[in-house]
């Protein structure tokens, strides 16, 4: 099988990454899904966010078509653009993604599941921001 676009939900509460990680996979109909992980709060399991545990999930997710890195709020996006500018913190390919969280987090998912490349993954993600809701 081809390698899948792996997906990383940056999110200041481990509950809520968990919550959409698990949103996105039933949403995207289950099964064998692309790989997509969790990093939420702090590594002692308070709310922030841990470049340590972004790092983790980004590894566990790389299989060699890029990692798409989704997140919530302001300091999350500081922590990506920090460990993406360090340069070797994250795996070759990895982006951080514009995008909401959690129908950005649906969208990323099912095109990478399809076997979309990166930029399919985040075109899906940002054009999430176009879903009205009236």
């Amino acid at each position: 099988m081809t390698a899948r676009v792996g997906i990383v939900l940056v999110s200041h509460s481990a509950a809520v990454a968990a919550a959409v990680a698990e949103l996105a996979r039933g949403l995207a109909g289950g099964g064998d899904t692309a790989p997509i992980r969790p990093a939420g709060g702090t590594a002692d399991g308070g709310l922030g966010t841990s470049a340590e545990l972004i790092g983790e999930a980004a590894e566990a997710v790389d299989g060699g078509a890029g990692v798409a890195l989704l997140v919530d709020l302001g300091s999350a996006v500081l922590t990506v653009k920090a460990l993406l500018a360090e340069g070797d913190e994250l795996p070759e390919g990895a982006r951080l993604v514009d995008a909401p969280f959690v129908e950005g987090a649906v969208a990323a998912l099912v095109t990478a599941s399809a076997g979309g490349d990166l930029d399919a993954v985040t075109a899906a993600a940002s054009e999430a921001y176009t879903y009205r809701k009236e």
